[in-house]
């Protein structure tokens, strides 16, 4: 919980166990930090533009938002849930905890 606003935290695990057709897997760092690598399947929507893009995101499955540490990441599901979404996820660690378990990063297409 972020200040008064719900989302779950969640792991690297779950990301492994949930199908990607399952969750909607969303990158919100900046394209410099893209371009270093990305976690396959997630669509890149950097922090600044989501009040702008804020309707494009399915509100009828998870919605796992993803930063380099993870606290960027908390701060935009705060503000998702601040707009109604109820089913946010926060990575936590962000990137960074993906990597150190042994899970792969890609290179941006």
């Amino acid at each position: 919980m972020f200040g008064y606003y719900n989302f779950k935290e969640v792991g690297p695990d779950f990301l492994q166990s949930a199908g990607k057709d399952d969750i909607h897997l969303v990158d919100i760092r900046t394209e410099a930090e893209v371009a270093r690598g990305v976690i396959d399947g997630a669509i890149h929507i950097p922090m600044h533009m989501l009040p702008i893009k804020v309707n494009d995101l399915p509100q009828d499955k998870p919605v796992v938002l993803y930063c380099h540490s993870g606290a960027r990441s908390a701060q935009a599901c705060a503000f998702m849930a601040s707009k109604g979404y109820n089913n946010m996820h926060n990575l936590t660690g962000g990137i960074l905890a993906w990597a150190r378990q042994g899970h792969p990063i890609s290179m941006p297409s």
